[in-house]
Formats: C-alpha cells, sequence, structure tokens
C-alpha cells in the first residue's frame, strides 16, 4: 500500500517547521528559517540539554518553539575535526518535505527530481539552538551539531557541497529540511556546517551550492571556481529583458534614485539574446539587504542576488 494515500491532503500541506535552547546563547545573524513540509504528529524530543519537550508540529509558527528567536551556544565553537561529514549515499525519497508544487508566504516552490545537475551562487544563513531538537520537514530531529542544510528545491533527503566562495572551505551536507524562505538566500546550514565554512559567527556567506549524485564520485566533481583574493560581488538583477528599450528603462528609473552603478549586461539564455539590468556590486549582505527593499518600496520586482 502507497503510505501516502493514507494520510490525510491536508496533513501534506506546507507546516511550520524546527527549534530548542541553551546556556548563554549567542544571537543568530541572517537566518531566516521558518517553515517546512511535515505531518502535524506530535512527538517527544529532546533538546541540547537533554530536557525532554514535545514537538507538537500542528502549532502555529509563533507557539511552537520554546525559544523566540534562533541562537547559537555560547563560548568556543565544536572540534570540527572530531565530527564527521555524510557520505553521499542513494536514499528513498522522504514521504514528508518533498511535496510539489507547494507555497510558503505567497511564493510557490517546485522540488527538483534529483540533486544532479543543481549549481547555484547566493548567500547561505544558519540556523541553530531554536530548531535544535525538533522535527525538520523530513520528519527527522533536527541537529545542530550535524552536517545537514535546509534547502527550497532540493530533493529530502539529497546531498550538496557547499563552498564559501571569500575562503574556499568547503562542506558535504545532507539537505533534509526545507528553507530558508528568505528570497535573498539559496541555504540554511546547520550550526557546525556553519562554523566549517566560517560563516558563523557573522550570519550569512557567500556561497557556491553544489547537489551531489551518489553515483558519481567526489573527486570526479570539477572544482567549483573560487574567489580567493577579495570579496565575491553581490549583484541585484533587477529583470532580465529581450526587449533593450525595455531593460533601458528600468536602468534609467534606477539611476535617477541614485542607485549606482546601475548596469545592462547582455546575455544568452536558451539561445536568446537578453539584456540583464543589475546593480552592484554591493559592499555586502546587509546592503544587497537593504536596496531589495528601496527597489521593492519603488514598485518594481523583487530582485534577485547574483554572485560573481
Amino acid at each position: 500500500m502507497n503510505v501516502r494515500s493514507i494520510v490525510p491532503a491536508m496533513l501534506l500541506a506546507a507546516l511550520l517547521l524546527t527549534g530548542c535552547s541553551s546556556n548563554k546563547p549567542r544571537p543568530v545573524r541572517g537566518a531566516s528559517h521558518s517553515y517546512g513540509q511535515a505531518s502535524p504528529a506530535s512527538s517527544g524530543a529532546a533538546g541540547s540539554a537533554g530536557t525532554p519537550f514535545n514537538d507538537d508540529i500542528s502549532k502555529s509558527q509563533d507557539s511552537r518553539y520554546r525559544d523566540g528567536s534562533d541562537s547559537v551556544p555560547g563560548g568556543p565553537p565544536p572540534d570540527i575535526s572530531k565530527l564527521v561529514e555524510p557520505v553521499p549515499k542513494s536514499e528513498p525519497r522522504s514521504l514528508y518535505g518533498n511535496k510539489t508544487p507547494y507555497s510558503v508566504l505567497g511564493q510557490t516552490y517546485r522540488v527538483l527530481p534529483s540533486a544532479r545537475g543543481y549549481d547555484e551562487r547566493g548567500i547561505a544563513s544558519f540556523y541553530g539552538n531554536k530548531f535544535h531538537g525538533y522535527k525538520t520537514s523530513s520528519l527527522e530531529n533536527y541537529d545542530m551539531y550535524a552536517f545537514t542544510a535546509a534547502s527550497k528545491t532540493l530533493p529530502l533527503p539529497s546531498y550538496a557541497q557547499v563552498t564559501n566562495l571569500q575562503n574556499g572551505r568547503t562542506v558535504i551536507v545532507r539537505i533534509n529540511d526545507r528553507g530558508p524562505f528568505h528570497e535573498d538566500r539559496v541555504i540554511d546550514l546547520s550550526f557546525v556546517a556553519a562554523v566549517k565554512l566560517g560563516i558563523w559567527p557573522k550570519g550569512t556567506g557567500l556561497v557556491e551550492v553544489r547537489g551531489i549524485d551518489p553515483g558519481q564520485p567526489l573527486q570526479e566533481l570539477p572544482p567549483p571556481p573560487v574567489v580567493t583574493s577579495g570579496n565575491p560581488g553581490i549583484y541585484l538583477q533587477v529583470g532580465a529583458f529581450s526587449d533593450a528599450d525595455n531593460a533601458e528603462r528600468v536602468a534609467q528609473r534606477l539611476r535617477q534614485a541614485n542607485f549606482a552603478p546601475v548596469r545592462v549586461i547582455e546575455a544568452q539564455v536558451n539561445g536568446r539574446n537578453v539584456r540583464r539590468v543589475r546593480v552592484g556590486p554591493l559592499a555586502d549582505v546587509d546592503s544587497a539587504d537593504q536596496v531589495t527593499a528601496r527597489i521593492e518600496d519603488m514598485g518594481l520586482p523583487r530582485p534577485q542576488v547574483a554572485v560573481d
């Protein structure tokens, strides 16, 4: 019997996900982890201090977790050398968290059929104490001391290689959760994955995320291009237009609003010539978030982050 068929359709809707606490927590900046897909079964779990609690995922987001905001443990970071990264292997798809399409906060997402060929650059965030021990979208317990991550579109479970483009550090993570539902973020890392990449304690970092096909040995993956001097450039792409006049009109609106620099870049997408209107490079992630808000206030579409 198909197990999914005995679960009421309403239980497969996108619900809320994971969280917990620890002594002397430090706030997490840049994290944007909040929603996922799961089953509303309540279950006992244990927080970082081993204290049992009940994870009732039928509750609303603002009442499900013990902590109101996310944080990470105080004191020095864990000794990463003693923690083992996951070895990619073929696994059956989780019964939960793979509904496609699904919608969160007014946006619709489609889960990819596999991680093979996935390659995206952008901004990474991470999540910690608030979600530690609570259920992920795949109904596994979130462990901030395991090398895992949340993705909006990669199947659950799957594996990815994440590279920090600012320092060249790389980590393998197992994707077992949905998020981050901040449109400018491409992946939400576990606490230890963020530590290994050097994204902790800042909160965000510029990364390349590459899906892993378990049938392809890691040594056969071509190395990602890594910026080894200075910082990668953060750009906001306000639109891609086939008509040159439309592209120039949007670019001119941005220039008149004192955004700088604004460029119209010609590119080919699926054999078609397009003009990409971009603002940047911007100084850092905070600047990108602020400029994004200003562009939206002008009535223009929310720009996409591009890292070059």
